[in-house]
């Protein structure tokens, strides 16, 4: 099958598959496994930070920063469609009770700053703590400035509020600015890193920030059960993909444009080739069909999420073949259904 649904499916190459078979391990929750104080100390210098900690997921990166910048009663701002705020269960205020105080995001991604102003807490008993701008960068696959990042510095610093960034494809964005990553995460208080999207690895991601604040997230990492015991043996995985995903994200880029020119000449289908910036494509029904387009396309060997807009999203594990496997039968399926 070949899956457009995520960069979340791509498979372990077989170097990582090596690696993983020949980790050299121990007890991650005692500090003593080599491969992931090796991953993490590679990605903190890697990334311009003091220190980093290796954990199962984008979401649980994520959910130890606010909890470790913001304490019980307190708020982060975020956008509106922010994958911690829309798409993590709630965690923040579930398990760390922050408040989320969402900000309607403008159509580049970005939150308008007069808007996170207006939306800070004034000093007052009956008021959470303002104490944290989340931002996310690529968001829906759009690219955050350069210029955009560095006012959003200045606004927490203006504000005293802590910056975060879910930087799940920060490297994504990276590539798309031609900037080196530290261009980027220089702006920030603590990122998250997914190793298991657009890099390649099976399983994990990584929190970035200060030494003090990454022990205080590996506390609440084993409060929150991330503790993993022999984990270098998924760590090995992550550090080829830390050290050679990016290296192929331009690939990934140029496919999902390649994507969004071929479904732009289906008439069925709004799509703006412009707005493509790295590996996700997005693609309105005007006809609907939704999920009998996905039927079709499953029988045809390709899986893709019925939504709509459709979201398709190159990664790894698909080629410019496949890409053009995926516009002809999506283009047969509208034929037949005119």
């Amino acid at each position: 099958m070949i899956d457009f649904r995520s960069d979340t499916v791509t498979r372990p190459t077989p170097a990582m598959r090596a690696a993983m078979a020949s980790a050299d391990v121990g007890d991650d929750v005692y500090g003593d496994d080599p491969s992931v104080n090796s991953l993490e100390a590679c990605a903190a210098e890697r990334l311009g930070f003091a220190a980093a900690l290796f954990t199962t997921s984008g979401t649980q990166a994520n959910l130890l920063a606010i909890m470790s910048h913001c304490a019980r009663g307190e708020e982060y701002l975020c956008g509106q469609s922010a994958h911690n705020y829309r798409y993590e269960g709630g965690g923040a205020a579930v398990l760390g009770s922050v408040q989320p105080q969402p900000i309607e995001n403008e159509p580049d991604g970005s939150i308008d700053l007069a808007k996170a102003r207006a939306a800070i807490k004034d000093d007052d008993i009956h008021f959470a703590v303002t104490r944290l701008l989340s931002l996310e960068n690529t968001i829906g696959g759009k690219v955050l400035s350069l210029a955009y990042q560095q006012q959003a510095r200045a606004f927490c610093d203006q504000h005293r509020l802590l910056l975060h960034l879910d930087g799940a494809r920060v490297f994504n964005a990276a590539v798309a600015l031609r900037c080196d990553v530290t261009e980027i995460t220089r702006y920030y208080d603590s990122v998250s890193v997914c190793l298991s999207k657009g890099l390649g690895a099976p399983v994990g991601s990584l929190l970035l920030g200060s030494a003090a604040f990454i022990q205080r997230a590996r506390r609440l990492r084993k409060m929150l059960g991330g503790g993993m015991r022999q984990a270098g043996i998924l760590a090995a995985a992550g550090r080829i993909a830390l050290e050679q995903g990016p290296l192929r994200l331009q690939a990934d880029h140029d496919h999902a444009q390649a994507l969004a020119t071929g479904l732009a000449g289906i008439p069925q289908l709004e799509v703006d080739p412009a707005s493509t910036q790295t590996n996700i494509v997005y693609a309105r029904c005007r006809a609907g069909l939704t999920e009998p387009l996905r039927d079709h396309l499953h029988a045809r060997g390709i899986r893709i999420s019925a939504g709509d807009p459709l979201r398709l999203v190159t990664h790894q594990d698909v080629t410019l073949t496949d890409v053009r496997r995926l516009v002809t039968a999506i283009a047969e399926f509208y034929t037949a259904h005119t």
